[in-house]
């Protein structure tokens, strides 16, 4: 809304009541017949507006007031460690973690599930006072107290009124209405973002080590929004009350499952932008939905979008087959060290309809006890599946993956172990073609040191359909079989059934890569305090590397293959090399406001993320533009032969006085020149210029989806790598 306008046109009631209810009051007085119009939240310090829940006719009626903008209708989302800091090249008392880096005051805001405030990882222990700068506050709620905050964690809020107009329903026997976690969601990433060193820690003696998040001396401040559903106007309201605070960073794991939708329709986009502009640094995960094309989520320029892939531990399941052969799966589950030969049941030797999937109600306990049940992944959790084959008698599960060799696995209630599809086939076709299938399974102790890292399957893919001139996503981290905290209350499986108490666990997704990455940027923001957010972010992007620890390139678990751009962005974070880049691609909030001018949005839909701001008229904007820093070059169907011209500004970092040369591994079936092709740098903070011309070429066979370069900006130890890629050749 604009407030100007509003306030103008109610001015007799404004006097009197906020602007939002005198909008709301004037539309209950014109619809008598309907239910008056509830309001929800209101937001007056990021930009003005308002959260309702109203009829169609109330709808109709405010779209045709004088200040109305526009209206998005709210929507559900979902929410998408020992070992990872060393793997990211963190440990001891040096580098990042020196004294100096880790003594700063930065305050990372969690978006998620809550938190579990007695935990461990969140004692405050050696802390200096909160910083006076901290506006926020610990709401008092269900079991949740502000005694429960301490100089770790500092702030605690919830918000629920989108998920109850949405008709979600709170069981305040399985959930706390406060900012106390039931799901342990919230409490795993946020030790994994700045969780307190913790010695021992470990999951039914698995991953054993010290568990400590990537900027372990931050504060934290948890912002529950989801019930277990999240709605976009909670998560809205809960990114507004954390500007006000005074976070630093956002992490937020957790986004739309549907398709991407236009970023002046995007809540969580919106809000980003006006983090972005207050100077905090906003990080989101890319979504579960891989491998599929297309599938990555919180796509806008200004937010960094992170992808998963795996790390160099592994948990091995080895399964033997009656025939002699052997395949090597994942497991976590310690009450049994082995599983002796047994029979093996499918599908219909399990059950009737459904029981190839393990499905409630579908397997036949006088068919499964005693035995190894086969699942397939597709219908339920796969936690469930182990649930129902316990609940029938069965004494193990070889859980079958249709696609990829992801080996991501759960805590399950039984012996389980998970396989990936090369040994899922040949495991079927054995049972499918022997009379009496049967199996054995020895669970080995945690292994390190496997190829890594590796691109999960489930990690959602580019390219980006919003913006396809910005590739998405950003970067990969660590998300597969992360352990970190878990609530008292709630068991590693999440299964109302499971009993079980522990103090980490161990999970994979999306969800937990993201933290990883917003920890480290709390890491570089300690070290640079003037950094803004896209400093930040071009930082960990030109930085990052795609050779794994076996120095080939960085593989997709999905495929078999070498991974692309559009799996793992401009590839997997690098800490220590982020914190000292050379050189960075800095961005503004007006060039953002101009960026979307390049995608033709138009006055009301710019005023969403800046009233007043107004596109030039004159000047020829095009996407490609945008001082990104990494290059997406879209050929459509008729423009084979065309040329792009992109411009750049880079910013000096590193050392006065330094001369960088550039490098170019040209996409196939595209020429790439780069002029100037050196650029001098007398001083820090320096900016200098230059153009890079793409032109297509001539060719008999497409390319696939795309194809893949880099132009890299080289000065004796620093490389500034910008990923090139390549659609519609």
């Amino acid at each position: 809304m604009d407030k100007t306008k509003i306030t103008n046109t109610y001015n007799s009631l404004v006097d009197s009541k906020p602007w939002h209810q005198a909008v709301l009051d004037s539309l209950a007085e014109e619809e008598l017949e309907v239910t008056p119009p509830e309001l929800l939240y209101s937001y007056e310090t990021a930009f003005s507006g308002f959260a309702a829940k109203l009829s169609r006719t109330q709808l109709k009626s405010l779209k045709k007031m004088d200040g109305f903008v526009s209206a998005v209708p709210d929507k559900m989302l979902s929410l998408h460690t020992t070992r990872s800091p060393l793997f990211l090249g963190l440990e001891g008392k040096k580098g990042l973690w020196g004294s100096s880096n880790i003594r700063s005051d930065v305050i990372i805001g969690v978006v998620d599930s809550g938190i579990w405030p007695e935990h461990v990882s969140f004692q405050d222990h050696g802390l200096p006072p909160v910083p006076e700068r901290w506006r926020g506050e610990c709401e008092k709620g269900t079991r949740f107290s502000p005694s429960n905050c301490n100089k770790k964690l500092i702030g605690a809020r919830y918000f629920y009124g989108g998920y109850l107009a949405a008709g979600g329903r709170i069981n305040k026997t399985e959930e706390y209405l406060s900012a106390r976690d039931a799901a342990g969601h919230g409490t795993h990433t946020a030790s994994t973002a700045a969780g307190d060193v913790v010695e021992n820690a470990n999951l039914y003696g698995l991953a054993n080590g010290s568990a400590a998040g990537m900027r372990y001396s931050s504060r934290i401040a948890a912002y529950k929004v989801c019930w277990p559903g999240c709605t976009s106007v909670d998560i809205l309201s809960a990114m507004v009350k954390a500007i006000e605070d005074g976070v630093d960073v956002l992490t937020l794991s957790l986004g739309s499952t549907s398709e991407a939708e236009p970023y002046s329709q995007d809540y969580l986009a919106i809000a980003s932008y006006y983090a972005f502009k207050s100077g905090i640094f906003v990080a989101f995960s890319a979504g579960n939905s891989g491998p599929a094309d297309y599938t990555v989520v919180n796509t806008a320029p200004w937010i960094m979008t992170v992808a998963a892939s795996t790390m160099d531990r592994s948990f091995p399941a080895i399964v033997k087959l009656g025939n002699g052969q052997t395949f090597e799966g994942s497991y976590l589950y310690s009450a049994v060290k082995a599983l002796r030969s047994l029979p093996i049941v499918y599908g219909k030797t399990a059950g009737h309809s459904g029981a190839e999937f393990c499905v409630p109600g579908s397997l036949n306990p006088k068919l499964v006890k005693g035995k190894l049940v086969i699942c397939n992944q597709g219908e339920v959790r796969r936690t469930e599946m182990g649930e129902q084959v316990k609940l029938s008698g069965g004494a193990g599960m070889l859980i079958m993956t249709p696609l990829g060799e992801d080996l991501a696995t759960d805590a399950h209630v039984l012996p389980a172990a998970m396989l990936g599809v090369s040994a899922s086939e040949a495991i079927l076709k054995y049972v499918n073609k022997t009379k009496a299938p049967t199996a054995s399974i020895v669970f080995k102790a945690t292994t390190y040191g496997n190829r890594a890292p590796k691109v999960s399957t489930f990690s959602s893919r580019g390219p980006n359909l919003v913006g396809p001139d910005v590739i998405k996503p950003d970067v990969t981290a660590p998300g597969v079989d992360i352990l970190a905290a878990w609530p008292a209350k709630t068991g590693p499986s999440t299964l109302k059934s499971d009993r079980r108490r522990v103090l980490f666990n161990i999970i994979s997704g999306t969800s937990m890569s993201c933290p990883h990455v917003s920890g480290i940027a709390a890491l570089i923001k300690s070290k640079h305090k003037d950094w803004s957010p896209a400093a930040i972010k071009s930082a960990l992007m030109t930085t990052a590397y795609t050779m794994d620890n076996r120095g080939k390139p960085i593989q997709d678990l999905a495929f078999g293959d070498m991974g692309s751009p559009f799996a793992f962005g401009s590839g997997h974070v690098d800490p220590t090399k982020a914190s000292n880049p050379g050189l960075i691609y800095d961005i503004t909030a007006d060039d953002y406001l101009l960026y979307l001018c390049s995608l033709k949005y138009n006055k009301s839909q710019i005023s969403l993320f800046e009233q007043g701001f107004e596109c030039p008229k004159k000047a020829t904007l095009q996407p490609g533009d945008l001082n990104y820093p990494s290059f997406a070059v879209n050929f459509g169907p008729n423009a084979q032969n065309a040329t792009f011209t992109y411009r750049r500004t880079l910013t000096n970092v590193g050392i006065p006085g330094s001369t960088y040369k550039v490098s170019v591994e040209a996409p196939e079936g595209v020429s790439v020149i780069v002029r100037p092709k050196v650029l001098s740098f007398k001083k820090l903070n320096e900016k200098l210029s230059y153009k890079v011309w793409f032109k297509g070429q001539s060719r008999e066979k497409p390319v696939s989806i795309a194809s893949v370069g880099s132009l890299v900006w080289v000065s004796g130890n620093y490389r500034v790598r910008s990923v090139i890629a390549v659609i519609g050749l």
